[in-house]
């Protein structure tokens, strides 16, 4: 049997066992919420990680491509980044995959898969790991930026109220320090 032809066929089934472990990595009531909560409205965290998911599935069964692999990672790694996971924990959920998917293989009787072809996906989602490491990193660099430049904000607001620096002028167009006695 050839690997696409299995996850055609599971689809479903791999895809729900594939959210539940994503769904499964937060607290329990957050779990509940997003496994059941099923208006993308309500539960946009939910919709944006199921869409991802089942996109991820599809290129994976077809050959993954990697512009379509960072277009439907990126929502999901966006949200986890802002939330309190590990970068393992952000981006884990990608490898979670291949034992599903060695699960199915195991359960199903006559599911003989190419070795070769089972070979090749899971290296197309170690690809995807990869891949959803960098997009995570690079959203964790700009939150970084931002609060650096809120903090430099904030002291040079503070700076200004003590007198401590003024604004440029037209006449000098760099930032001067007001003499301190």
């Amino acid at each position: 049997m050839k690997i696409t032809t299995l996850l055609q066929q599971q689809r479903t089934a791999i895809l729900k066992k594939w959210f539940d472990s994503v769904a499964d990595a937060y607290p329990l009531e957050t779990s509940r919420f997003l496994k059941t909560q099923q208006d993308p409205f309500a539960n946009p965290v939910g919709n944006a990680m199921t869409s991802g998911l089942e996109g991820l599935l599809e290129e994976f069964a077809k050959g993954a491509e990697r512009e379509k692999l960072i277009r439907l990672l990126d929502p999901i790694i966006r949200i986890r980044a802002v939330q309190d996971f590990s970068p393992s924990q952000a981006v884990g959920f990608i490898f979670n995959l291949k034992k599903i998917i060695r699960d199915f293989i195991n359960n199903i009787a006559n599911a003989q898969v190419a070795q070769d072809d089972l070979a090749r996906l899971e290296a197309e989602i170690d690809a995807a790991g990869l891949l959803a490491f960098d997009i995570y990193m690079g959203c964790r660099e700009r939150l970084y930026d931002i609060k650096a430049n809120q903090e430099r904000t904030k002291v040079f607001k503070a700076f200004k109220r003590a007198g401590l620096v003024t604004e440029p002028s037209e006449d000098d167009p760099g930032l001067t320090v007001s003499n301190i006695s």
